[in-house]
Parts: C-alpha cells; sequence; structure tokens
C-alpha cells in the first residue's frame, strides 16, 4: 500500500494596473508585443522600480493566510535561459520572501477539517508567453514582467480531492480579498502540482514530477490520478529509481496523460543571487497596520451566514465558495426573506438552470427574491414560482407581471373554495363515509381533487383546513 504526497505551487497574477518593475500595462488580449518597454525586454541599462502595489497586495494575502510577514525582504536573480523571458534570469525572491510560514484550512464534505501548511509566497515577474504553430514557435512578451505571488504548499496532501479543494479555497480568498481576478482561462492563477508516493507508514519523501502549467481544476485532478498511476506501477515493477526521475512534466488533456517536459532543476542550478539592481523592500508598521485590515473571508462570511441567517454549515460553504454567490445571496436577504428558502431558491433552483456564472444570471438577486416572496406570502405555490422563474429566464418582465400573465395566482377565498369541496365532497359520499370512519388519509385525495379542480390555483394549506371544517 502507497500513500501519495502532493504539494502545489500556485501562480497568481496580482491586478495591478502596471507591470513588478515597470509601467507597462498589465491588460489582457492586446497586440502581441506592445505592452513592453525597455526593462521588461530585458534591454541593457534599463532600470527596474518595484511597483508598491505588489507589495500591498502580498501584505493582505500574508494576512489572509495567517502567516510571518517578513518586513525586510530582498529579491533575487533566478538564472535560467528560454526564449519567453529576455534578461536570461527571473526577478524572485529565495532566501527571504515577503510571506513566509502560513496555514490554510479546508473543509471536507462530511464537515471535517485539515489543515495545509503554506510554507512562502514570493513575489516574481511573469515571464512571456511562448506560441507554437506548426514547425514555427514565436514569443509574446506582454505577459513577461506582470506581477505573481507564488504560493508554495507543504507536500500535506495526500489525494486528488485534498488537492481541489486547497486551491479551490485559494482561489476562493485571493478573489476576497480583490488582488486578482484569479482567471484560470487567462492564466491569472495557475499551477505546479508535485506528485510523489511512498509506502504506507515511511515518512521519507521519495522522487517527485512536477506537472507545469496547469489552469484546470478537472484536468489538475486528472493529471494527479495519472501521474500516481505511474509512480506506483514503477514502485510495483521495481523499476521506481530508472523510471521515476526528478523532472518537469505536461499534462496532454486529450489523452489524459502526462509526458516528461525536461528534467526538474534544483534551487543550485538557477545560481540564485541577490538582484544588485533592487534595494530590500522594507515594510514599515503603517504599512502592516492598513494593509491587514482585509476584508471578510470566506471562513468568516460563512460563520456569520450560519449564525444570522440559520442556515446549514453545507449550504453556507457553498454559497460563500464564490463571491458572486455570496453577494447574490445577500442581495436576495434585504428583501425580507427567510435564509432558508433563499437557499434553495438560489443553489438549486437557479443554479440548476444555469450554464454561466452567477453573474450572467438573467435574473437578478431581487427577482429571485421576490418570487421567493410571493411564495412565503401565499400569492403562487412553489409549483407556480417555478414556472414564474423558467418564465423569467427566457424573458425580461417583473415577477408580479408574470404571474399575472401565466394566471398563477393562487385562490385563497374561503367562498370561491368551500364550492368546489362542496361539489367534490357530494360527488363521493362512500369516501367521505370512509374517512368520517377513521380513514384520515383520505384526506389527502380530497385535497388533489380540489387542486385539480382549481387548475393548481388553489392555496394548498387553505384547502387543506377548509376540508377539515366540511369534513369534521
Amino acid at each position: 500500500m502507497f500513500e501519495v504526497v502532493i504539494g502545489l505551487e500556485v501562480h497568481v497574477q496580482l491586478n495591478t494596473n502596471s507591470k513588478l518593475f515597470c509601467s507597462c500595462a498589465t491588460s489582457f488580449g492586446e497586440e502581441p508585443n506592445t505592452n513592453v518597454c525597455p526593462t521588461c525586454l530585458g534591454l541593457p541599462g534599463a532600470l527596474p522600480v518595484l511597483n508598491k502595489e505588489a507589495v500591498h497586495k502580498a501584505i493582505m494575502l500574508g494576512t489572509a493566510l495567517k502567516s510571518e510577514i517578513n518586513q525586510k525582504s530582498i529579491f533575487n536573480r533566478k538564472n535560467y535561459f528560454y526564449p519567453d523571458l529576455p534578461s536570461g534570469y527571473q526577478i524572485s525572491q529565495f532566501e527571504v520572501p515577503i510571506v513566509g510560514l502560513g496555514q490554510l484550512v479546508i473543509d471536507f464534505p462530511d464537515g471535517s477539517q485539515k489543515t495545509i501548511g503554506v510554507t512562502r509566497a514570493h513575489l516574481e515577474n511573469d515571464a512571456g508567453k511562448n506560441i507554437h504553430a506548426g514547425p514555427v514557435s514565436h514569443v509574446d512578451l506582454n505577459r513577461a514582467g506582470t506581477p505573481l505571488l507564488e504560493i508554495v504548499s507543504e507536500p500535506d496532501m495526500r489525494t486528488a480531492e485534498e488537492a481541489l479543494l486547497y486551491l479551490k479555497k485559494l482561489h476562493s480568498i485571493v478573489r476576497y480579498l480583490g488582488i486578482s481576478d484569479a482567471n484560470m482561462q487567462e492564466g491569472s492563477f495557475r499551477c505546479d502540482v508535485n506528485v510523489s508516493i511512498r509506502p504506507k507508514g515511511d515518512t521519507n519523501l521519495y522522487t517527485r514530477c512536477e506537472i507545469k502549467n496547469m489552469n484546470s481544476f478537472k484536468f489538475i485532478e486528472k493529471a494527479i490520478a495519472y501521474e500516481v498511476n505511474r509512480h506506483i506501477e514503477a514502485w510495483e515493477d521495481g523499476i521506481h529509481s530508472t523510471e521515476i526521475v526528478q523532472e518537469t512534466r505536461l499534462f496532454n488533456p486529450d489523452s489524459g496523460e502526462t509526458r516528461s517536459m525536461r528534467g526538474k532543476e534544483d534551487a543550485a542550478d538557477y545560481r540564485y543571487f541577490p538582484d544588485p539592481d533592487l534595494r530590500p523592500v522594507i515594510i514599515t508598521e503603517e504599512m502592516m497596520e492598513k494593509y491587514s485590515q482585509i476584508p471578510e473571508l470566506p471562513d468568516e462570511k460563512k460563520a456569520r451566514f450560519v449564525k444570522d441567517y440559520h442556515i446549514k454549515d453545507y449550504d453556507a460553504s457553498v454559497i460563500t465558495s464564490q463571491l458572486e454567490m455570496a453577494h447574490f445571496f445577500e442581495e436576495m436577504l434585504e428583501e425580507g426573506i427567510s435564509g432558508k428558502n433563499a437557499v434553495t431558491w438560489l443553489t438549486v433552483e437557479l443554479q440548476g438552470r444555469l450554464s454561466d456564472s452567477i453573474t450572467n444570471s438573467p435574473v437578478d438577486a431581487k427577482k429571485l427574491a421576490t418570487i421567493v416572496k410571493r411564495i412565503e406570502d401565499n400569492t403562487i405555490s412553489g409549483k407556480a414560482a417555478k414556472e414564474v422563474l423558467d418564465y423569467l429566464m427566457e424573458n425580461d418582465a417583473s415577477v408580479d407581471d408574470v404571474i399575472d400573465k401565466l394566471g398563477l395566482k393562487q385562490v385563497s377565498d374561503d367562498g370561491a373554495l368551500f364550492a368546489i369541496i362542496d361539489e367534490i365532497l357530494a360527488n363521493n359520499p362512500e369516501k367521505v363515509a370512509e374517512y368520517k370512519a377513521g380513514k384520515e388519509k383520505l384526506l389527502a385525495f380530497f385535497v388533489g381533487q380540489t387542486m385539480k379542480a382549481s387548475k393548481g390555483s388553489a392555496n394548498p394549506q387553505k384547502v387543506n383546513e377548509l376540508l377539515k371544517q366540511r369534513l369534521a
């Protein structure tokens, strides 16, 4: 039996307006090689100047991860030679990162938790992008120099599930802090996955492989599964030392396999040394005080939702996992509806009809809350409310106008309902006699007949009440 050992290196692109060491824009999707200058092109004589906003955002993340924040940190040159790195080195942090030891708590569906250690988070500038077209490769340096926070975990994860829970929690925290859009499709939140295995009970760390630049939760899960199986087979076949070597691998989403990209370097191979053009980063007490005042995070918001709105832990976890959904939920509650009903109509009814992000929902929070309110005040039934929601998913209209247009308003008038009930009882004298003889389950039959006769417009609660009066 084997135990899986997983560590993650997450690269978060910070949403500053300009790059880490120059004033070039960080906007995505521009014409290739237009957001560049002598500094990010690595031209001789161009000097870097640190973007202070990146430092502020690093302090915020360190606070959120309960990390040690080094008030003095230094930048190093990490030397390697690739076409997308024009200077021949990356400016990063090695000996003294801006964010030190911290932690992140992950939540399992059964309510249990696990603490994952965070080794460090350091600032560095991103490389450019290689674009391969058949036998020709192009280099776009627009991304070169954009500010990154690389968040390195301890090798504390033992399953792909734990890795995904860690990544999703970190993704959520970054979005709550507002330090990055964390758009995985655009590469603003990407991950290097380090995987190794060891015999159960063994505490040694064996040869690991790094799966590079993953930007999809689904692909990360598949890549880990493939890599774990590859390691296990090598151990069982007795060829672990020859087949499993320290290397960087790439994941092929079409085949679901990883393949070797290059040998994995050790720190010594990068020949780190302090960058002579950059002075140490000094964080003052005033900066610490200002930027450690962070917004409410997912865990705090979840606890507040459970306490204030009396919803289940699991439901609160689902809602707070995405900042936009949490805001949507709070907007619904501003309309004065119950937390329990808001959860159901947001997470089950609306989410079940959406194929896109909730930010693109054709039904906003106020409209959805109004539908719930009309159920709570007995204007419409739950079934009718679903018809209203279906209509609003395709048409822009007010909730009350749709209720009138579709004729869904519940009948609660005693006189009108008594007329229907009396006719049903008159047409079913045998069942009335059986009910009065003690067969009380027949009440459901009479309710069903009344609802059918009213074409679903009768208020079920009122029908129950009036039927019991008549049958008594």
